[in-house]
């Protein structure tokens, strides 16, 4: 345990004397490529398919016509969403062509409308609830956001689908007694706090009131969380940094402060956290843990960025942030399927500040 220890506090020292590298085009080209070589690859495929018949037996690309790559239908989600955040961001890239093109091709009326199809139909009522639904409204901001008469389009085409999971996610979390607490897709936190930003960027004042409710409701009171206990062995997401990084969007800074204070008392000026090591990056479930790393880098500097620079925990805070940042960026290498067809998205929520 000493030698671990001392292994993160030297991995922490190297890191605080490094500022993060600047997201360059070339990164960005590089995500892309990932996002580009998954979105329209409709095999291997894992599906999640209630079928009432043998006239349910169908083809992914047949099923959900926009969304049939990546893997599984919330991957290719975020992978649209990595190519309408990548195109917006540097539109005159050599990839941008691409990226828009692959939006052209999946965001259309009718493949849409078949996605609403599917997703209403008879037994699909918890369909990627909450997780896919939550990207999908990622999906619908960032094209809202964009000053481009092809996104507005895009949108628009969209807008049906997203609807629907605004109202499914919106008669779900009333009825929902109690928060998940899961390092994996089913979590509220995370997804709550990626419903919240599309909730603003909506100008949608109702869903906003609803999710800020719930979120009090859910952590409110939340008290003594410790960080050891985690990560799960297959966990790409923190149960307790992603319910920070919610109610960091919550509460006023000062309030904030307070409820952390309770939450993570463990988090002081010597707060210290190794990233997690995957040990086989070939086995789709340890390779979620590089995510992870991704995803707590983006928490974490969420949480530096709400407790403010006078804060006594923010240097420490910020420290631990680079540290998982440098091992989570290098893991996106698209060496093996299993990571590539969704990593690229954890890593450009990172580094181009979306949850910021």
């Amino acid at each position: 345990m000493r030698r671990a220890l001392t292994a993160a506090s030297l991995l922490l020292a190297h890191a605080c004397a490094q500022a993060p590298p600047a997201f360059s085009e070339d990164a960005a080209a590089r995500f892309a490529r990932l996002a580009l070589e998954c979105v329209h690859r409709e095999f291997p495929n894992k599906i999640s398919h209630v079928m009432q018949s043998t006239a349910d037996a169908a083809a992914p690309r047949a099923l959900t016509p926009a969304f049939y790559g990546c893997y599984d239908w919330h991957s290719s989600v975020h992978g649209h969403w990595l190519l309408a955040r990548l195109a917006r961001t540097y539109p005159g890239a050599p990839f941008a062509a691409a990226a828009r093109a692959a939006l052209q091709r999946s965001l259309s009326e009718q493949n849409v409308a078949a996605e609403v199809r599917y997703m209403t139909a008879k037994g699909r009522a918890s369909f990627e609830r909450p997780y896919g639904l939550a990207w999908l409204l990622q999906l619908d901001a960032e094209l809202r956001g964009w000053d481009d008469d092809d996104a507005r389009e895009w949108a628009a085409a969209l807008a049906p689908l997203s609807a629907e999971a605004r109202r499914r996610l919106a008669a779900w979390l009333p009825k929902l007694s109690h928060p998940i607490r899961t390092g994996e897709h089913s979590q509220t936190a995370f997804a709550m706090g990626l419903m919240l930003d599309w909730a603003r960027a909506a100008r949608d004042r109702d869903f906003e009131q609803l999710l800020v409710a719930r979120a009090a409701d859910f952590y409110g009171e939340d008290r003594g969380w410790d960080l050891a206990f985690e990560p799960g062995g297959q966990d790409f997401l923190s149960p307790g940094l992603a319910e920070a990084d919610l109610m960091r969007r919550v509460l006023p800074r000062t309030a904030f402060a307070e409820w952390l204070g309770r939450f993570l008392p463990g988090m002081g000026a010597g707060f210290a956290l190794a990233p997690a090591v995957v040990t086989d990056k070939s086995d789709g479930k340890l390779a979620h843990l590089d995510g992870l790393n991704l995803a707590r880098a983006w928490m974490l500097e969420g949480i530096a960025q709400a407790l403010g620079p006078s804060d006594p925990r923010t240097a420490a805070v910020s420290r631990v942030a680079r540290v998982h940042r440098q091992a989570g960026l290098e893991s996106v290498t698209g060496e093996h399927y299993e990571g590539g067809h969704w990593l690229g998205s954890f890593a450009v929520y990172l580094v181009t500040q979306r949850g910021l």
